[in-house]
């Protein structure tokens, strides 16, 4: 396959992945702002969001303070924002029609259906779309795209590309996520155990779709170390840490078989799987949540950028 069509294939599933990471986002902040902060009103759960999503310094100098409204309008519709909704599912479209020939029209309709809806919601009053069904329309959206991705597409190496785009991006979204409760709850070591405390764990789980799920494999209890041990290391948990690396692995060593050889990007993710199969929840508590999150989100930086270098910039096959 072309370098410029694995990228262009690679960046369609990291850009859909990425829009529905905001909405995500979005739920986290929406829902921590229903409740009253103890340091700083409702204005700190936005602040974290921000943070979080790498977008804070941008935000501040564009809105000065950051005010919901304006946050909400930022994460979804501000083409100025490379993270925003709508930037993303532009790009995604955009990077469609370019490899239009390696989708099925199944796929394609999808990206492109996405796009026109975007640009319906651009021209609907703001007033009249709240934010609860932004971030449901960006879920459905995203779910359409990838459904169609893994019912139509030959499984091929484009295939892959597709899937080690989802997979790396999931893991940077789990990883930012798990980082607004950081973040959040930082200001307020006291809280630790409080109901506000419990209350801002179980958002970060039902912004990822994973309450249910999260009670099944431990029995309702909701404490930090189960949430993390969740969203970290358990190899059933369909958007942990552990999961979303080690199935980018098996993709790139698909890649590795049908091209004939191993590469360094192959090393690095098994690097990456090792040590988090090694880990245990109590060792990242005690190297530090946020420090622990920091380190994992630019090991996944690295592996994309030696990803791309390999077999996407058309550098080196």
């Amino acid at each position: 396959m072309l370098s410029r069509t694995a990228s262009n294939l690679f960046w369609i599933a990291r850009n859909i992945e990425r829009a529905e990471t905001t909405a995500r986002l979005l739920e986290v902040g929406a829902r921590n702002a229903l409740i009253p902060s103890a340091g700083g009103g409702f204005r700190s759960e936005w602040d974290s969001v921000l943070r979080a999503s790498g977008t804070a310094t941008a935000f501040a100098e564009k809105y000065g303070d950051p005010v919901q409204r304006n946050i909400e309008s930022f994460l979804f519709f501000d083409s100025e924002n490379a993270s925003s909704v709508a930037s993303c599912i532009e790009r995604a479209r955009e990077n469609g029609r370019i490899v239009r020939t390696a989708l099925t029209g199944q796929v394609w309709d999808a990206l492109n259906s996405a796009f026109q809806d975007l640009q319906a919601l651009r021209r609907t009053e703001r007033s009249k779309l709240s934010v609860s069904d932004l971030i449901d329309w960006t879920r459905r959206q995203c779910a359409l795209v990838k459904g169609t991705v893994d019912d139509t597409q030959l499984r091929n190496d484009g295939w892959d590309f597709l899937h080690i785009g989802f997979t790396l991006e999931r893991a940077d979204a789990t990883a930012r996520l798990l980082d607004v409760k950081y973040y959040v709850l930082l200001p307020q070591v006291e809280f630790v155990g409080s109901g506000l405390d419990n209350y801002q764990w179980r958002t970060v789980l039902r912004a990822m779709s994973a309450h249910r799920a999260f009670n099944w494999a431990y029995g309702g209890e909701v404490t930090p170390p189960k949430i993390a041990d969740f969203l970290i290391l358990n190899p059933k948990s369909p958007r942990s840490l552990t999961t979303s690396i080690d199935e980018a692995g098996w993709h790139l060593d698909r890649l590795a078989r049908a091209y004939g050889r191993g590469t360094e990007a192959q090393t690095k993710v098994r690097a990456m799987i090792a040590e988090l199969a090694e880990a245990r929840v109590e060792d990242i508590f005690d190297e530090g949540l946020h420090e622990f999150l920091t380190r994992f989100i630019d090991e996944v930086a690295d592996l994309s950028a030696v990803i791309h270098r390999i077999y996407l910039s058309g550098e080196t096959r």
